[in-house]
C-alpha cells in the first residue's frame, strides 16, 4: 500500500471546491420557495396542513389569498407574515 502525501495546496483546492459545493446545495434548496404566488397543495406542503384546515384558514381571514379563474393562489410573504404575526412568545 502507497502512501500518499497530501499538500497545503491539496487541501486548499478540497476546501474550494467543498465550499462550492456548499454553495450549490444551499442555492437549490433556498430556490424551492422563491415564488411569489403558490398554489393550494404547495401551501399545504409548506404549512403542512390539510386541504380543510387550509380553507378553514381562507373562511375565517387568517390566510389572504387571490382567486383567478377558479385556482387560489397566495402569496408567499403574506403566508410568512401570518406566520410571524401569529407568533407566540412564552415567557419562563
Amino acid at each position: 500500500m502507497a502512501a500518499t502525501i497530501i499538500t497545503t495546496e491539496d487541501l486548499r483546492e478540497f476546501k474550494m471546491e467543498l465550499l462550492d459545493d456548499i454553495k450549490q446545495l444551499l442555492n437549490n434548496q433556498s430556490g424551492q420557495v422563491t415564488k411569489k404566488w403558490l398554489k393550494s397543495p404547495e401551501v399545504r406542503d409548506l404549512l403542512g396542513i390539510s386541504p380543510g384546515t387550509l380553507q378553514n384558514l381562507r373562511i375565517n381571514g387568517t390566510l389572504p389569498y387571490t382567486k383567478v379563474g377558479g385556482v387560489l393562489y397566495y402569496n408567499y410573504q403574506e403566508i410568512m407574515q401570518v406566520l410571524e404575526d401569529n407568533r407566540i412568545h412564552n415567557k419562563f
